[in-house]
């Protein structure tokens, strides 16, 4: 990966946000029209509270035999990792491999501590060489 590159350089930008009051129906329903498996959920303060995945709706809610049209989004927020827009990307790849996780929030601490994107692994694949995407896939899901 280029050494200058910053994670602003290579996340996603305008990602929209579930508010924690919402339901995960809207939720889902947010990440059907918009093609994506996962939101930040954010606070009526616009911070970013945690993130939820379309794996959680399943598993946590109709799994469990849960109405996704009462449950709120801030119920499955969980453990959150976010990195500074300013970071090197380098870290940021580090932080997704340390916590296997396949997306980060990339959050504007000098700007008022604003959500400003997300690394996913499409971004990855944009940015790294073919070795290290298959290292990173290795760390990342590799079975604990």
């Amino acid at each position: 990966m280029n050494r200058n590159l910053r994670a602003r350089d290579i996340m996603t930008k305008g990602v929209q946000c579930v508010r924690q009051e919402q339901s995960l129906l809207d939720a889902s329903r947010m990440m059907r029209d918009l093609n994506v498996g996962c939101l930040p959920i954010c606070g009526d303060d616009e911070r970013l509270q945690g993130l939820i995945t379309d794996r959680d709706i399943v598993v946590k809610c109709c799994a469990e035999g849960k109405d996704p049209a009462k449950v709120r989004a801030g119920e499955l927020a969980g453990t959150l990792h976010w990195v500074d827009a300013e970071t090197n990307a380098q870290e940021a790849l580090d932080t997704m491999e340390i916590h296997q996780i396949k997306r980060l929030p990339v959050i504007d601490v000098a700007g008022g501590h604003r959500l400003v994107g997300m690394i996913t692994e499409a971004n990855l694949a944009k940015n790294l060489s073919d070795e290290d995407i298959a290292e990173f896939a290795v760390r990342v899901y590799a079975a604990n």
